[in-house]
């Protein structure tokens, strides 16, 4: 299996580990859920409309997600109080990951330049990845579209 350079992360390639603090207070790594499927999506900010939207339907599809063996974990920027504050305001089901050095958004290849009204900040890429049980990457999708991904994870899924 092809390891990947930093930031290359695609189809095929093996899924850099990670070891984050969860919003439940654990610490999650990958080496960990070895034997399931991963659901690894990253996302820009909690509490905002098009993180709500993606975050609520994944909640929404959830007991689908279970019912494939698969772990779905958020992963954003924002600190673990503030993971808290936005699974308990929606009653999210999954566990939301701190990456607030943005170490693992680098090494999957989604933290990157924005410019919104003409004002450059770097920040996470909307992205999801299919991870299988032995740490291989089964889908990459980046620059994905809020609304209605969670389907197309979950058909990904079903094969």
């Amino acid at each position: 299996m092809k390891q990947p350079e930093e930031g290359q992360v695609t189809k095929g390639s093996r899924a850099p580990d990670f070891d984050l603090p969860s919003d439940d207070g654990r610490r999650v790594s990958l080496s960990a859920l070895r034997g399931k499927k991963v659901v690894l999506y990253f996302y820009p900010k909690d509490d905002t409309p098009g993180c709500t939207t993606q975050a609520c339907d994944l909640r929404d599809a959830m007991p689908k997600f279970e019912g494939l063996d698969a772990v779905v974990l958020g992963v954003s920027p924002d600190s673990v109080a503030s993971h808290r504050k936005f699974r308990d305001k929606y009653g999210l089901n999954f566990a939301l990951l701190a990456d607030e050095d943005h170490r693992v958004a680098e090494a999957y290849g989604v933290w990157k330049e924005k410019n919104m009204y003409g004002r450059k900040s770097m920040g996470v890429e909307r992205s999801t990845f299919l991870i299988d049980e032995d740490g291989t990457i089964l889908e990459a999708w980046r620059k994905v579209s809020a609304r209605g991904h969670a389907d197309m994870v979950q058909e990904s899924l079903a094969g």
